[in-house]
């Protein structure tokens, strides 16, 4: 029997889907079909800021896509060596808050510290930041154009944290 699945594939540890190798292994042929696609609009403004972390408190991750975004930006604008001389450690200097251990590990990856990875959604860590020593600097907070609201209007009504949103 043949069946669809609208999702992205993804490769687990043996290099295929897992739902493609499970569905296989009960006689079933499954063919993955993307269902949406998705364009970075705001890279050299992201990238701007990026730049200049003397202007953030700190910075927001909420998902791996906004890592993604960084990680484009150092290499189309060969910022790499520049983040591994001197920007990274700028940013390692303040705070870089996270949803979630996945989001975490990646945030790891390019070389930052993170905290609040177990709040578990965004609302939570927006109750762990305005639970911090607020700056008068905004946050930079990387997002796309579904999702975004809640955490900085989380942020302004509890603890007049402000926040800079850069739609990706």
């Amino acid at each position: 029997m043949k069946v669809l699945l609208l999702k992205d594939p993804k490769e687990d540890d043996r290099g295929q889907d897992p739902y493609i190798r499970e569905l296989g292994l009960y006689g079933f042929e499954a063919t993955l079909i993307p269902v949406l696609s998705f364009e970075f609009l705001s890279l050299p403004s992201f990238s701007e800021k990026l730049s200049h972390p003397e202007g953030y408190g700190g910075l927001i991750f909420t998902s791996p896509r906004a890592v993604e975004a960084v990680e484009l930006c150092l290499e189309k604008d060969n910022k790499t060596e520049v983040w591994e001389k001197s920007l990274r450690e700028k940013w390692n200097a303040k705070s870089v808050y996270v949803v979630g251990n996945a989001t975490a590990s990646l945030v790891n990856k390019i070389g930052l510290d993170t905290e609040g990875e177990n709040c578990g959604n965004a609302e939570k860590l927006a109750e762990y930041i305005c639970s911090r020593e607020s700056s008068a600097l905004p946050l930079l907070f990387p997002c796309g154009t579904l999702k975004g609201e809640i955490l900085p209007k989380m942020l302004k009504d509890k603890a007049s944290e402000p926040v800079t949103r850069e739609r990706l």
